[in-house]
């Protein structure tokens, strides 16, 4: 017992190290998307076109994954400051989230629409409008339950745990979603030549695997005790004004 403090020093001596792992597997899914649409399917626009489509991918790796994952790490990283503030940027970073999915989501809608193909018939389709449907729900209930001042402390200790638990069940369905599009992309557009370890096969099958590897890293770090934000005087205060309201009964605690 005597070494957990010690050892949750030493732990935090390699966050850091952790977080910026995170963002440059984050950035470098961005980056290599928006290469992969670019370089090998002509770009972007907002025309019906192929380029069009090229939208939705950049997009939901941007919002649903790059976006929502540092949302849901504001809380280790931002340990020391106002639980206020840092509420406030959490959700900010998933309206963020929110405004550039709807965009990659009305890109593919737009643009099968456009071209008579028809809409939400794969499996990659039906994971992600879930996925995104699930994510409006998940910020709507986080924004009525945590930012605004009138709800009972004790709903918010009730669906804390909840939100928590979803909110990274929602990023892995996300990254399943992204790989399930991954190869659905990627059969559609070198079915015949992908078997030959094609430049643009090999590009999305390491497009998934830093994916993956964001996912995981994000997840060890929310779940990870000693990264846990510790207890700030405001929110000792909320403890015990809690405790005594439901005499005895435990405080919601930080995510």
């Amino acid at each position: 017992m005597e070494d957990s403090p010690q050892r949750a020093v030493r732990g935090l001596g390699s966050f850091p190290w952790y977080v910026g792992g995170t963002q440059v597997l984050g950035l470098a899914c961005v980056v290599i998307t928006g290469v992969w649409m670019g370089s090998y399917h002509g770009g972007y626009a907002w025309d019906g076109s192929g380029q069009e489509f090229n939208v939705h991918p950049l997009c939901m790796v941007l919002g649903l994954v790059f976006l929502y994952g540092d949302a849901i790490l504001v809380y280790r990283v931002f340990r020391n400051e106002s639980k206020r503030n840092v509420k406030i940027l959490h959700a900010v970073l998933h309206l963020l989230a929110l405004i550039i999915s709807i965009v990659g989501i009305v890109a593919v809608f737009d643009f099968h629409n456009h071209n008579k193909i028809p809409n939400m018939y794969s499996l990659h389709s039906w994971c992600g409008m879930l996925t995104f449907v699930l994510f409006c729900v998940q910020w709507l209930m986080g924004l009525g339950f945590f930012l605004f001042p009138g709800t009972l402390m004790a709903l918010r200790s009730w669906y804390l745990p909840l939100h928590v638990f979803f909110g990274l069940a929602m990023l892995a369905m996300s990254l399943a979603t992204c790989l399930l599009g991954i190869s659905e992309k990627l059969f559609f557009s070198i079915q015949h030549t992908y078997s030959q370890f094609v430049p643009e096969g090999i590009l999305g099958n390491m497009l998934g695997l830093l994916l993956v590897a964001f996912g995981i890293l994000v997840g060890y770090l929310v779940t990870w005790e000693d990264f846990r934000r510790p207890p700030h005087p405001e929110e000792e205060a909320l403890s015990v004004h809690f405790k005594t309201l439901t005499e005895g009964g435990g405080s919601p605690t930080s995510p």
